[in-house]
């Protein structure tokens, strides 16, 4: 573990951790985040992004289209944002997305799905699937296509790709997730006894923040907590937590649900790294690292599919 990310660690519970304890107010979270964000994070040079329209019928979605400054190749990654479903924004992740998109050379799309509590459960979801629909509609081939996300967008990228498979619809080449929430019942073990390691969020207000997105649902949908869902014939999944992280079991836990259904999936454990800490790639290179990896496995996803 580097020296930063101890430095960092000790910032974000003595600071950042407090102040997210304290927000009440989704405006207010949403404004700090997109903040910090300008301050703290910086795409690649020579980044382009550009909003886009995604459409099914009716239905549309915007999204920010990131595009390296070298673009050799035609996969799209579909990147679905976290933030408990009632912040967070595709300005705000746009320079995650500028760093993956340079390790791929290829294209980001960062969805613009409706928040909570404007719009409770299922807006996000029927965005997420919106914004996937679209984009094979746009003329991009499923099997050119990475869905991922972070925290709630984990959620959500999970979520969308067991309802693929339910429905037995063609598969994404694979998916991703940072942190991923995938039990909004909140019944892992880790939730309770890594309320205090925890770097960034705390459990306390969890409930709270649920209850603006769920708005009376069942958390056990399978469309909102991922680890009740069905994931047959689902594509591979890579998967990234932090061992002192309150969401350590909802990583673990769907990683036994996707071997269950024979789903391929490639996890990684870290320790006492912070939630989500990809995003600092300006500040750790555990952060880079990451990235690499997750750069390196679709990459190889992808050429053992084409010899297949």
């Amino acid at each position: 573990m580097s020296l930063r990310a101890k430095l960092l660690n000790g910032w974000l519970r003595r600071v950042e951790k407090p102040a997210m304890a304290r927000a009440k107010d989704p405006a207010a979270l949403r404004k700090r985040m997109d903040m910090q964000a300008r301050v703290l994070f910086h795409a690649p040079r020579g980044t382009q992004m550009k909003w886009q329209v995604l459409e099914q019928g009716p239905a549309r979605v915007d999204v920010l289209e990131v595009v390296p400054r070298t673009l050799t190749s035609d996969l799209v990654v579909l990147y679905l944002h976290g933030g408990g479903f009632v912040f967070g924004s595709p300005p705000a992740y746009s320079a995650l997305a500028g760093q993956l998109a340079r390790r791929l050379g290829a294209r980001v799309m960062l969805a613009r799905y409706r928040l909570a509590p404007e719009h409770p459960f299922p807006a996000a979801f029927e965005d997420a699937r919106t914004a996937w629909d679209g984009l094979v509609n746009s003329g991009v081939a499923p099997d050119r296509i990475v869905i991922g996300g972070d925290s709630a967008g984990g959620a959500l990228t999970l979520s969308l790709l067991g309802q693929l498979a339910v429905e037995k619809a063609s598969m994404p080449a694979a998916a991703f997730c940072f942190s991923p929430l995938t039990d909004v019942t909140f019944g892992g073990d880790t939730f309770s006894q890594n309320a205090k390691a925890e770097a960034v969020l705390p459990a306390e207000g969890a409930h709270d923040m649920a209850e603006l997105y769920l708005n009376g649902a069942d958390a056990q949908n399978p469309q909102i907590s991922p680890l009740f869902g069905s994931f047959k014939g689902a594509a591979p999944v890579w998967i990234t937590v932090g061992d002192t992280e309150i969401l350590h079991d909802d990583a673990r836990r769907m990683v036994q649900v996707l071997q269950r259904d024979g789903v391929h999936v490639t996890y990684q454990e870290q320790q006492d790294l912070p939630h989500v800490w990809p995003l600092f790639h300006n500040i750790l290179p555990e952060a880079r690292q990451t990235l690499d990896d997750l750069a390196s496995w679709i990459t190889q996803t992808q050429a053992r599919q084409g010899e297949s």
